[in-house]
């Protein structure tokens, strides 16, 4: 899972299971950030669209902005959900990650080898892209 800035640089990257749903996994990655301040507001999909991740979050003061999923009542205005338009630059960013080999594929056997590597790639994009 990766957090990215409104640039598609990476600000958190954290590496879980395959089978953990991604709004469980949302405290912990921004735990693993790489900066010390958090985010204003975090941008995702559907499947963020949940009353606990928006609690979890307000009391870190970060606003979660999803829309909503289907069978819901409508929970944010239009206004917050043009932001979401917004959602390339984090796919930008998977891109980036996907210039490097190692991070492609997982081919370690261990999961703390594989994080290394993705680390590894983002430094290598924060340094292109910033200095």
């Amino acid at each position: 899972m990766v957090v990215t800035d409104a640039a598609g640089l990476p600000i958190a990257v954290r590496t879980f299971g395959a089978s953990t749903h991604e709004v469980k996994l949302v405290t912990q990655t921004l735990a693993a950030r790489f900066m010390e301040e958090l985010p204003e507001v975090l941008i995702g999909d559907k499947a963020y669209d949940s009353d606990e991740l928006d609690r979890k979050l307000k009391r870190r003061k970060v606003r979660m902005i999803a829309p909503n999923r289907a069978g819901r009542s409508k929970s944010q205005d239009g206004r917050a959900l043009r932001r979401y338009k917004r959602r390339w630059k984090v796919e930008r960013c998977f891109a980036w990650l996907n210039n490097f080999r190692r991070t492609v594929v997982r081919y370690e056997y261990h999961s703390i080898n594989f994080l290394g590597f993705v680390q590894l790639a983002c430094a290598m994009i924060l340094m292109r892209k910033l200095f």
